[in-house]
């Protein structure tokens, strides 16, 4: 028979009859006596505790424990969960507290009741910052002790199959949170009944309109449908009797939801979707399985690229099953599962497979790693993130996997999502990998950072010693794993740089008030005991967050400078007038301390503006924005003169090193005229001279006579700049080059 999701409902009478102690009990065989025993307890505690409250249907508040309890024990959880599934409203609503049930039950269960009764009260509606924290709780307590989350989504599910019962004005906010959070979470696990049951319930009660009229659409097909449907489990149960294969059949039938998404992501009408029916095809052995295979696709013809093989590939989740879609009787097309009883039971029932399996086979292990990958790197992600919205959104990815399945060099298999790219592989390999990626290759052939991952790609990633993470790989990237990694580094050399610059621009502060770099230093309990004095007075926690302050413009350096003399006055240290005299004069008459020296390995702390792309050589004045580091520009710019009016006491002099460590950017315009390879032209007398071009600009305009073409170089210097230019200049079918000093 055809089985539906689509008819879920419930009655009070039935939830209060299924709900009692004796139904439960009859579900328990699997545990001993004494198990039974301590849920008894759990049961009477309970009862107790809830004694006197009503559910909004009007029947006793315990039912609905019991009902968690029984969904639990389908799953073949054990005790200390299927107790916990009895409590887990006991601290929230009745005032029993965790130490009250550590005594009664013992440390584990109070754990698991305590992880429960934070979720309980969690609504995601917002992506405000409590909601992110309580959800990252709940992630963290499910990646400790999975059994958190499996109770939370029974009791979940009872909820949902009692909406009727609740408030109308709570239907789309619950509904909502269930299909966003909790039915992901149970597709992720691998409880894929629960995860189709939470969907359907959530379209009845977010859509009803639309919920009713497919219902009503479906049932009309069912009886359309009804006579070659018969016909094809008829000719597959004599197929496989005639091939002396045992298999058992059951018929699937697509749910509401998911024909509903289908309609509405691929714009299709109801009569226009196709695969409503399907077929499990259960098997006792793995290698009947394709046996299996062979018997339908000559029984029914195949179609050609819907073939899935996710016993040799399973899904993250641990999912296997062969997958084939066949064309019917009257061209109706029809998908086959085919499956073992072992990969049924971990297909419908994901990560508490583990103990259904316990059950039967107490030392079997065959899905304890079910899941726990994922689960794993919620750890992991967790210590690379401080911010909870942060790891909300690296770990909503996460939720949403369509999985490709690609090779390393040694042909081990790695799952990722779809859209993820070469960084995600190689972060998915090892953060050291990830970090000092600067290469791949694909089936042999290189390709770039970004390119995204196909099924069967055998990917080989090359690393540099000397390589770090791009803030513009964050772009790209699709698996939280690889954003919270490359975002915590980025963190980390950000901070680095801040305070090498912040030491910088105190230690020139310091010089023009006549003083030496060394009272910088922390070396002595004098100097220790000076800086703490400091940053009393600026109200930062270390000297670290101080330097990376003066950085960004939260602090000025000539005022802890000032402040410093004034500590080293205290103690009898006079400044050096001579230091002083030659340190305060400088060109920069606005300023009152000496040049800060840049050499370009300040890194991320220090941007040179893209208004004016200042070169070594050129004159040259900094603005210290606020919050936002330090910006280079030239002297003669418009920006920075506009700014320098509006906000001359944060520009600070700069100046250039003798020998800058790295290559610079600035704009060209060259104006050519119209002809076949000009561009080329002009790029072989850039490269010539070994200007590296980092962006060509040709607007769109209409064939001319001349054309602009705007280039962005990177030169050493303005003696290698002007190199560049004489070079372009003698190119022929070029009229005129110059340098841009602005942004066009």
């Amino acid at each position: 028979m055809l089985s539906s999701a689509a008819s879920i409902k419930s009655t009070p009478a039935a939830n209060a009859a299924a709900a009692s102690f004796a139904a439960l009990t009859a579900r328990l065989d699997y545990l001993s006596a004494a198990d039974i025993e301590s849920i008894r307890q759990a049961y009477r505690f309970a009862d107790e505790a809830h004694l006197g409250q009503l559910r909004n249907s009007g029947e006793p508040y315990i039912t609905h424990p019991i009902a968690v309890a029984q969904q639990c024990a389908e799953w073949k959880l054990d005790a200390q969960a299927l107790m916990a599934a009895l409590l887990h409203d006991a601290i929230e609503d009745c005032g029993v507290t965790k130490p009250e049930l550590i005594k009664r039950f013992g440390a584990p269960v109070a754990e698991l009741v305590d992880g429960l009764t934070k979720l309980e009260k969690l609504e995601f509606n917002t992506r405000e910052e409590n909601q992110a924290e309580s959800f990252r709780k709940m992630l963290l307590a499910m990646a400790r002790d999975v059994r958190v989350i499996l109770v939370k989504l029974a009791d979940r599910t009872h909820n949902m199959r009692t909406l009727d019962d609740a408030p109308r004005d709570k239907w789309t906010r619950i509904s909502r949170e269930t299909l966003d959070i909790y039915a992901p979470i149970a597709h992720r696990l691998g409880l894929n009944t629960t995860y189709r049951e939470l969907q359907e319930l959530s379209f009845r009660h977010l859509h009803p309109w639309r919920y009713t009229t497919l219902s009503k659409a479906l049932l009309r097909a069912r009886g359309r449908r009804r006579d070659a449907i018969k016909r094809v489990q008829s000719d597959v149960e004599s197929a496989f009797v005639n091939a002396g294969i045992p298999i058992r059949m059951d018929g699937r039938e697509k749910t509401l939801y998911s024909i509903y998404r289908k309609m509405d992501q691929k714009h299709l009408s109801f009569a226009q979707v196709t695969d409503i029916y399907g077929f499990r095809i259960i098997v006792q052995k793995l290698t009947t399985c394709y046996t299996a295979m062979g018997v339908l696709h000559q029984l029914f013809k195949p179609l050609p690229g819907k073939f899935k093989d996710y016993i040799a590939i399973p899904k993250v989740n641990g999912y296997q099953s062969l997958h084939t879609t066949l064309v019917g009787p009257f061209g109706t097309n029809i998908e086959f599962q085919i499956r073992t009883e072992a990969m049924h039971v971990v297909a419908e029932s994901g990560v508490a497979a583990h103990w259904l399996y316990k059950a039967t086979d107490p030392e079997s292990d065959a899905s304890k790693k079910m899941g726990t990958q994922w689960l794993q790197s919620l750890l992991d992600i967790q210590q690379e993130t401080g911010d909870a919205a942060e790891f909300w959104d690296h770990v909503k990815v996460d939720l949403y996997p369509d999985a490709v399945y690609v090779f390393t060099p040694k042909s081990q298999i790695r799952a990722m999502p779809r859209g993820a790219t070469i960084v995600d592989f190689a972060y998915a390999i090892h953060s050291d990998v990830g970090h000092r990626a600067v290469a791949a290759k694909v089936n042999g052939e290189q390709v770039p950072l970004r390119s995204e991952l196909h099924n069967g790609d055998v990917i080989e990633v090359i690393t540099a010693p000397t390589s770090s993470p791009n803030p513009g790989w964050l772009g790209f990237v699709r698996t939280g794993k690889a954003r919270s990694k490359i975002r915590q580094y980025l963190k980390t050399i950000a901070l680095k740089e801040l305070q090498n610059l912040g030491e910088k621009m105190l230690a020139q502060a310091l010089r023009a008030e006549g003083i030496n770099r060394e009272h910088l230093s922390e070396d002595d309990e004098t100097h220790h005991l000076r800086w703490e004095k400091i940053l009393r007075f600026t109200g930062n926690r270390s000297r670290a967050d101080l330097l990376a302050d003066i950085a960004l413009g939260k602090r000025v350096a000539s005022i802890i400078a000032k402040r410093i003399v004034t500590l080293l006055a205290e103690s009898g240290e006079k400044p050096d007038a001579l230091l002083m005299s030659r340190e305060r004069y400088t060109a920069h008459e606005s300023v009152s301390q000496g040049a800060l020296v840049l050499d370009g390995s300040e890194g991320a702390s220090v941007q040179f503006a893209t208004c004016c792309r200042p070169i070594p050589g050129d004159s040259i004045v900094g603005y210290l924005g606020r919050g936002e580091g330090l910006f280079v520009h030239t002297d003669d710019c418009a920006v920075a003169r506009r700014l320098q009016q509006r906000d001359s006491e944060r520009f600070i002099a700069v100046d250039w090193s003798d020998e800058p460590v790295r290559a610079f950017e600035t704009n060209l315009l060259v104006t050519v005229a119209n002809g076949k390879g000009v561009l080329a032209r002009v790029a072989a007398a850039l490269a010539s001279v070994e200007a590296d071009i980092t962006h060509v600009d040709m607007r769109q305009e209409p064939a001319q006579d001349a054309t602009d073409l705007r280039f962005q170089v990177a030169v050493r210097d303005r003696v290698h700049l002007a190199a560049a230019l004489r070079s372009v200049k003698h190119t022929p079918s070029v009229l005129r080059v110059q340098r841009a000093k602005s942004a066009e």
